[in-house]
């Protein structure tokens, strides 16, 4: 048995165990190693993508918590902010004054957004979170703060 492996080599250098098997043809071999490749990419990919998704659940994460609406900047000039509180969950979701969605990191940005709308905010050192759009009295700039601390010493969630 063993004598008749060595003389029963594929032509790719794969010896065959058994000398009574019938031998394979070139298409066979080809589209067996087209399909393992496959397999290796697919497998592959999948461990990829599942060390990459706690990376970016940990993004969202870090910055979970409650915001203030710190200034308006209208043209340049600073007003008093009367925006609601921002709140960005550890789930992913976020809620700003009745408004619900899912919110997702990417680089120094983050993107709120639900069914029919999307907005685009810029993360800036300080916990800080700036939108700006264009409004009815040209660019506008609203900047969020985190708050670390509740009014009263309270522990926030």
């Amino acid at each position: 048995m063993w004598r008749d492996w060595k003389r029963s080599c594929f032509s790719t250098g794969v010896p065959r165990l058994l000398a009574g098997l019938p031998h394979r043809n070139g298409a066979l071999d080809v589209a067996l190693t087209k399909l393992s490749l496959r397999f290796v990419l697919i497998l592959t990919a999948g461990i990829v993508l599942t060390s990459v998704a706690p990376v970016c659940r940990a993004q969202a994460d870090g910055i979970a918590g409650k915001y203030e609406c710190a200034h308006v900047k209208v043209h340049g000039k600073l007003k008093a902010c009367s925006s609601a509180q921002l709140t960005l969950k550890n789930d992913g979701r976020f809620e700003l004054r009745g408004w619900e969605g899912e919110y997702v990191v990417s680089g120094e940005y983050v993107e709120l957004s639900d069914k029919s709308v999307k907005s685009k905010a810029k993360l800036e050192p300080g916990y800080k979170i700036v939108f700006r759009y264009h409004g009815k009295d040209g660019i506008v700039e609203v900047t969020y703060e985190r708050r670390l601390r509740a009014p009263g010493g309270e522990a926030l969630s």
